[in-house]
């Protein structure tokens, strides 16, 4: 997933929430476990764009160090 993404670009790829169209009498999971997966899927995300800011500090401390 692209840490920069737009909104509507976020949720896709592999770990997105699994949306299903069905009746609550088909439905396996309960409400508490759609929502786990979604809050899951949205903690995944910040921990991405925490490491992508993260590495960029890093790396522009490392090219202002260089330039010194």
């Amino acid at each position: 997933m692209d840490p920069y993404a737009k909104p509507r670009e976020r949720k896709v790829g592999i770990q997105r929430p699994k949306i299903t169209h069905l009746p609550k009498s088909l439905e396996k999971r309960t409400r508490r476990e759609r929502q786990a997966e979604k809050q899951a899927v949205a903690a995944e995300r910040r921990a991405i764009k925490k490491a992508a800011r993260r590495h960029l500090k890093q790396q522009l401390l490392a090219e202002l160090g260089d330039a010194d």
